[in-house]
């Protein structure tokens, strides 16, 4: 909870200052960032399996407009437009 409110307000506040004032460390804060950025990738890297495997199982023939509906069929939030993965 302290570090999503340190990374929320770290344009306007000092990550040093913050962190003080909260009571919680440095390399905490860092460890958190790195973990939510290890999450991301991760879970971008299940969007490309995916996208691989509506891909091979449509022959090469599926481009980026119906694999993002495919993806969206089955309940897969993404994005066509912010993901450079399908253009």
């Amino acid at each position: 909870m302290k570090y999503a409110f340190i990374k929320e307000h770290q344009n306007e506040y000092p990550i040093k200052l913050m962190c003080k004032i909260l009571g919680v460390s440095r390399s905490g804060y860092y460890k958190f960032i790195k973990s939510l950025n290890n999450e991301k990738r991760s879970k971008t890297n299940e969007l490309v399996s995916k996208i691989k495997d509506i891909y091979i199982k449509s022959k090469g023939r599926y481009g980026a407009p119906r694999i993002y509906h495919q993806l969206r069929n089955e309940g897969i939030k993404c994005n066509h437009n912010k993901d450079p993965i399908l253009h």
